[in-house]
């Protein structure tokens, strides 16, 4: 945690660890688990680096984003500098990472992820609402170092107010994603068998 003391440093740890694919069985691991085991997924990624952030002195905070049905929910850690927000995120595509803060509210910040979140395969924009930032102090921090699944930290985030992104009538009418985009979603950054970089 020492080592992780900026924002860039986080993410730069983040992006070094292979994607947690869950071979064995669905995780919600702790912060302690993934410095371990070297391997994260989405929630798994934010939660360490909400813990690296208050560590450091700032708040822990998480950010839930929510998607239809047919698309997989992201989280993300967002932080604050110079009163312009920007977010930690751990993905393997490169579509949905690092956000450098230069947004001025989280509403903006949630937005910058909105053109890039489609279905894979079929190009549908996906993403449907986000949650205020949401500050695990309210937790205590057992939750750094538990050995067991962290789903109520899950449960916490799905079942949390979301704000819509955008009136239903303008979200009916969103334009696919070109064949170009679905392309680079087909880059990943660790290839799940076998388990390796892709670089």
């Amino acid at each position: 945690m020492r080592h992780l003391s900026t924002p860039a440093k986080i993410q730069d740890y983040l992006n070094s660890i292979p994607q947690n694919f869950e071979k064995k069985e669905e995780t919600c691991m702790s912060p302690r688990r993934v410095l371990r085991d070297k391997r994260a997924h989405c929630i798994e990624g934010a939660l360490l680096a909400a813990a690296a952030f208050w560590y450091h002195g700032k708040k822990p905070l998480v950010l839930h984003l929510a998607t239809t049905k047919i698309d997989e929910d992201h989280v993300v850690a967002p932080f604050q500098e110079y009163g312009l927000w920007g977010a930690i995120s751990k993905s393997n595509h490169s579509l949905l990472r690092y956000r450098d803060p230069v947004y001025k509210t989280i509403r903006e910040l949630a937005l910058s992820y909105f053109n890039e979140y489609y279905e894979f395969k079929s190009g549908e924009k996906s993403l449907r609402g986000y949650t205020k930032p949401i500050n695990l102090k309210i937790l205590g921090s057992d939750w750094i170092t538990e050995e067991s699944e962290l789903w109520n930290i899950n449960d916490i985030l799905t079942g949390a107010s979301h704000f819509p992104i955008a009136p239903q009538k303008t979200l009916k009418k969103l334009r696919v994603a070109d064949p170009i985009e679905l392309d680079i979603t087909a880059h990943t950054d660790w290839l799940n068998y076998p388990l390796k970089k892709r670089r």
